[in-house]
């Protein structure tokens, strides 16, 4: 199987400065035609740090993606590095990547100035795959062995809309093999619960079949379904064939068997229906009504909430009895349930839901969410 590692070239990713999104999104779509992504790296701007760590990237898989050290000030060092790293002695412009430096700055009324023509200046040996998003061009490298480097802008949306024609120069030199996921997605478990539930399950799965567990507070569990180098349409009998025996196992504890969160789920349930949610929201702060409306046309369906995290609140807005929280505590399913039955009054939702909890260890008796 072809096999490729993925390296992010930046100080202000080591420091913490900038969360580097550039490695999640070029993984999934090597997925996608087969490439195997066996490991992230990310490099300091350092000349013998890229030169060592990409040769050793470049020794252990047959494709280097690299992003990032493109740009035209002097704190970007990539094409130098490698250009000593693939031993090339000369350089040459890019004429087509010299025309878009051209109409770049020209589109935006700024000058052009030398240092950005240098953008266009390529080492002799690589060959372009032009940026029509931005001034640095995708160099492409290959090795003796035939290990190819693809060196990308780190600016995400150049690095991710050179993808399509970076997947496709891959297509052409490298023969890919399958590779098959399936995702289900289960809530109302911990991770040790599930395993341990399933673990006669999990036991008889053939060898070529991969399980992942993938937890997550927000959405439950991700349970990973994986192939490698078989053919797509009897990988997909296959684990479908797997999948009868766990939707007898975990019924309803299943809510989707696509990638996507409780959210979306609760979206595609409700949109077209008629009916509506709200939210009484207390230690989770807004969180539900916030990831709610990330959902697009989520205003069909969705309310609004109450952000209820003072006593006072729970009582006077949402109505929760006094009396009930004297005699249950504020963290508890009574007072839940008041909350939600609260807001389901104030909006005339059909469905509402709520929350109430510890949210730290700063709270005290009386209102335990601090």
């Amino acid at each position: 199987m072809v096999k490729s590692s993925i390296c992010t070239i930046g100080d202000e990713i080591l420091i913490g400065q900038i969360v580097d999104t550039n490695s999640s999104n070029i993984s999934r779509r090597l997925g996608e035609i087969g490439i195997k992504v066996t490991r992230m790296v990310s490099i300091a701007d350092n000349h013998d740090d890229i030169i060592t760590s990409l040769s050793r990237e470049l020794d252990s898989n047959d494709i280097v993606v690299s992003t990032g050290g493109l740009g035209p000030t002097k704190d970007d060092i990539t094409k130098a590095a490698l250009a000593e790293l693939f031993h090339s002695k000369a350089s040459r412009t890019d004429p087509v990547q010299l025309q878009i430096v051209k109409d770049f700055l020209h589109s935006r009324g700024l000058d052009v100035l030398d240092i950005n023509l240098k953008q266009a200046e390529v080492p002799e040996c690589c060959e372009v795959i032009p940026n029509h998003l931005g001034t640095a061009p995708i160099m492409v490298f290959e090795r003796p062995d035939g290990h190819r480097l693809y060196s990308l802008p780190g600016v995400p949306h150049e690095a991710l809309g050179a993808l399509d024609d970076v997947l496709e120069h891959i297509k052409c030199h490298f023969k890919t093999e399958s590779i098959y996921h399936k995702t289900i997605m289960v809530y109302g478990y911990a991770e040790s619960a599930l395993s341990q539930l399933i673990a006669s399950w999990e036991d008889a799965l053939p060898e070529d079949v991969h399980l992942a567990y993938l937890p997550n507070t927000a959405t439950g569990i991700r349970l990973r379904l994986s192939v490698y180098g078989g053919e797509r349409e009897k990988d997909a009998a296959k684990v479908e064939k797997l999948l009868e025996r766990l939707r007898e196992i975990l019924g309803d504890n299943i809510y989707s068997e696509e990638d996507e969160p409780l959210e979306s789920v609760i979206g595609k349930l409700l949109r077209g229906t008629g009916k509506t949610l709200s939210a009484a929201e207390s230690c989770t702060g807004g969180m539900i009504s916030h990831l709610l409306t990330t959902i697009p046309g989520s205003s069909e369906y969705y309310l609004g909430s109450v952000t209820s995290y003072a006593i006072a609140v729970k009582e006077n807005v949402l109505g929760v009895p006094s009396e009930t929280i004297q005699a249950h505590g504020v963290v508890s399913s009574e007072v839940a349930a008041a909350m939600a039955e609260g807001v389901r009054r104030l909006t005339g939702s059909t469905y509402s839901v709520s929350t109430t909890g510890l949210a730290g260890p700063g709270g005290d008796e009386r209102n335990p969410e601090g």
